[in-house]
């Protein structure tokens, strides 16, 4: 298996497991405060990366590493975690899983723009059909949505988009997991801290659908995840392997119908047909 296929398959394997993670922050934001399970989540994810780190004897990153290593914690470990869980409070995460598909477009635009890659215009042409319909989709359904969930999104995928092509080009130096558990331990004092301030008055409060959202989020979502991910961008490249992201939608529309029983509308399913079939014309020219 080449190096490309082997950075596809890896992709793939992220994705899929990113697919879970809204509709888990959806079920825990049920009983956690926005605050307290992103900072929670990065926690959990934060002292396992550390085990991992310490336990395989992993050397430090070098000085010129740490601002590359703050920008992917604050795109990945806090931004798109907080942006999210926020407009969940607004939004159903049917809704949200088809903002997922301008992921793919700001992380092509920022692998430009800090990895140093260049894709074919025609590359453009596919990835951009995607964004837009996703676009369209939010703006013909705007009545059946917020506002203010639609731009926490749509920041959201601004902040991921940078966490993955900064990530992705760190880790053809550090290395996948390295890089996620670095940027981890990096924000784990302050998101410890955090933690400690805005923890739940009343444990007993908290009911066992939003527990299994806080681990899923925490293990899957936080570490495991980007363990895959960051290891298929570094070797398939950014630009084209983060058109796999236009696949999650449709994983994602699934699991919140069957899972949280959430109405899919036909046009949900409409739009992300669309950005599905686009994946294949932009890997073709990535």
């Amino acid at each position: 298996m080449d190096r490309t296929t082997d950075g596809w398959g890896s992709g793939l394997l992220g994705v899929i497991i990113f697919s879970g993670s809204l509709p888990a922050t959806r079920v825990a934001v049920g009983d956690f405060s926005p605050l307290f399970l992103t900072s929670a989540r990065a926690v959990i994810a934060g002292l396992l990366g550390a085990l991992f780190l310490a336990g395989l004897r992993q050397m430090r990153p070098a000085r010129r590493d740490l601002g590359s290593l703050a920008v992917v914690a604050l795109g990945v470990v806090v931004g798109f975690p907080l942006l999210t869980a926020l407009a969940l409070r607004h939004i159903t995460s049917a809704r949200s899983i088809v903002f997922i598909g301008l992921l793919p477009l700001a992380t092509a635009i920022f692998g430009v723009l800090r990895g140093g890659e260049r894709p074919k215009p025609v590359f453009w042409l596919f990835s951009g059909l995607g964004a837009a319909t996703v676009a369209g989709f939010a703006l013909v359904n705007s009545d059946a949505g917020s506002l203010t969930g639609d731009l926490l999104m749509v920041a959201a995928v601004v902040l991921c988009g940078l966490g993955y092509a900064e990530g992705a080009t760190l880790s053809r130096r550090l290395g996948g997991w390295q890089v996620i558990s670095w940027a981890l331990l990096l924000s784990l004092p302050v998101m410890g801290i955090l933690a400690l301030i805005t923890v739940p008055g009343s444990w007993s409060a908290i009911g066992g659908p939003a527990w299994l959202g806080l681990a899923y989020v925490s293990v899957f979502s936080m570490l495991l995840g980007f363990v895959f991910w960051y290891r298929g961008l570094a070797l398939g490249g950014i630009a084209g392997v983060g058109q796999l992201q236009l696949l999650q939608p449709f994983f994602g529309l699934t699991l919140a119908g069957l899972l949280l029983d959430e109405p899919v509308a036909w046009t949900m399913i409409a739009a992300t047909c669309v950005v599905v079939l686009c994946v294949a014309g932009a890997k073709r020219f990535a």
